[in-house]
């Protein structure tokens, strides 16, 4: 078993990252997802996390 970590983008700070969960095709930092659980839903960083997350939703054509 290998003990190599694997990095990929974070829909929301579009950072790489090697911790965190994915979600259907995407994935979700461990940093952003503890951000947006402590986020209120009157700051306006809320509504960005929104829109940064309905990136899961988007579907990737490939050809």
């Amino acid at each position: 078993m290998s003990n190599q970590s694997v990095w990929e983008t974070c829909i929301v700070c579009e950072q790489l990252k090697d911790q965190g969960i994915r979600i259907y095709t995407k994935f979700l930092c461990i940093d952003c997802e503890k951000e947006i659980i402590r986020t209120d839903t009157n700051d306006p960083k809320y509504h960005f996390y929104l829109q940064q997350l309905k990136k899961i939703m988007n579907r990737e054509i490939y050809s």
